[in-house]
């Protein structure tokens, strides 16, 4: 009995933990800008310089002559990643197993916003008539269909059987009833 009762309590701490570390991510915000604006910006620049005579300046990228594209928090998609790590956070699983995946899901949504801005950028310089409604549709749409199709892929690839937050909600209950 006493290493049942360590084991559960073990589950809890682990539990408690990933809940005080979801808490604090609330203050994560600007951190994840601090890191990803600049990362975004000089590889969307880097990539536009394979197509464009371009220059860099803070979050200000201009193709020449005459087209200049700022890098908005939007464009760098903080939130997207703030939700990537609290799905991530809210399923139980083993360090390295969590780090492998938060480094997957972090790596290939960075990819594909990256992506998404040098499209929309070609666009924008080649004066594309529905340029507007595209940003619109990449920004409301496509950018929820990423995180959730990148969630998915890394429950997949991780193996994570697990379900955010009710997972954690049914071992608490189970183990509630049982005293």
């Amino acid at each position: 009995m006493p290493k049942k009762k360590n084991k559960i309590n073990k589950k809890l701490f682990n539990l408690s933990s990933r809940y005080l570390i979801l808490l604090g991510l609330m203050f994560t915000l600007p951190i994840i800008y601090k890191i990803f604006t600049p990362l975004t910006v000089y590889a969307t620049g880097g990539l536009l310089k394979l197509l464009y005579n371009v220059s860099i300046n803070g979050v200000m990228i201009k193709i020449m002559p005459s087209t200049l594209i700022k890098i908005v928090p939007a464009c760098v998609a903080g939130s997207a990643y703030l939700l990537s790590l609290i799905l991530n956070l809210s399923v139980p699983m083993k360090i390295k197993k969590r780090a492998h995946s938060i480094l997957f899901a972090f790596t290939l949504l960075f990819i594909l916003n990256v992506l998404r801005i040098f499209f929309l950028s070609i666009l924008l310089v080649n004066k594309f008539q529905f340029f507007n409604l595209t940003h619109k549709l990449f920004w409301y749409v496509l950018s929820t269909i990423f995180v959730i199709a990148i969630w998915f892929l890394t429950i997949k690839l991780f193996k994570i059987k697990e379900i955010p937050v009710y997972s954690d909600i049914g071992y608490l209950v189970k183990n509630i009833k049982k005293g």
